[in-house]
């Protein structure tokens, strides 16, 4: 076939995934070899809100690996944008209607990073025109590798994905997370756990949001929520929930966008009696 007859070739979402894939993989095992032996710790919003040499050169690597093959789309990662909720959001609305983006968490939960303790993970998602429509997150210390593409499902070891079954919170093991705003959100927070507490089977603070949501979609929790994220901290895993059959909105019961910073995320089943009691507590942090 003469060159000039041939179709055009055209980056299929396999080869998007392929490269989120490649590049959690190699982030993981590199931030893995230096878990609790990193050199410089520097302080973000407060004493609760940290990062590390790693985390930042575990984000230029994703980066360069990516601006590699796609150098042409958008990149936004919390480790290259400013400090506090502001900034996030800002850095968002300038980018977040780009044809691609990729949105990156180097290290999703650094604080347990810094004390050596194995419950972190990469984050990597690529939204089209402001929807999510790959999402990768990496466990390095159990080498585990949630990867979901939109209308295609969502794996764990090479297995799909489905949310748990549970179909009320008495039965539910519901995770949260402490927000980095200790004035006004962590009350907050606590307020709500005091009002989830007697109404489920359990509750977990994991310290990865990430990790929290591939939990919820591999069926591990029934349900999470958690105030003041970025969409560095959800896009991957709402995707991860939304391919396993779950459901997330924002706090009030609202879509989720990338937008979103207070997410509620479950299994389905018990999404309204969750956002509920959320709601009759009046912690849901919208009106914060």
């Amino acid at each position: 076939m003469n060159q000039t007859n041939q179709e055009p070739y055209v980056v299929s979402s396999k080869s998007f995934t392929a490269v989120a894939i490649n590049c959690a993989a190699k982030a993981g095992e590199w931030i893995k070899s230096k878990l609790g032996n990193y050199e410089k710790l520097d302080i973000k919003t407060s004493s609760h809100d940290l990062v590390t040499e790693v985390d930042k050169g575990a984000e230029k690597l994703i980066r360069r690996l990516i601006m590699t093959h796609f150098p042409d789309h958008s990149f936004l990662g919390e480790e290259s944008t400013g400090v506090g909720a502001a900034a996030a959001t800002s850095a968002l609305n300038e980018v977040k209607q780009s044809d691609y983006l990729w949105i990156v968490d180097p290290i999703d939960g650094t604080t347990n990073f810094v004390h050596g303790l194995p419950l972190y993970s990469v984050s990597i998602a690529l939204a089209h025109k402001g929807e999510v429509i790959v999402g990768v997150i990496y466990d390095p210390a159990r080498d585990e590798l949630f990867v979901a593409e939109k209308g295609k499902g969502a794996y764990v070891h090479g297995v799909r994905m489905k949310v748990s079954q549970e179909e009320n919170l008495e039965s539910s093991l519901i995770a949260t997370g402490f927000p980095t705003d200790r004035d006004v959100l962590l009350p907050l927070n606590l307020a709500g756990i005091q009002a989830v507490a007697p109404r489920v089977r359990n509750i977990r603070t994991i310290g990865s949001a990430a990790l929290s949501l591939a939990y919820v979609a591999t069926g591990r929790l029934s349900g999470f929520w958690e105030l003041n994220l970025n969409a560095w901290d959800l896009a991957a895993g709402v995707l991860l929930i939304q391919e396993s059959g779950g459901k997330v909105t924002d706090t009030a019961g609202n879509p989720y966008h990338l937008g979103v910073r207070h997410v509620l995320a479950t299994n389905g089943h018990i999404h309204e009696e969750l956002q509920q009691v959320l709601a009759e507590a009046n912690v849901t942090g919208l009106d914060r």
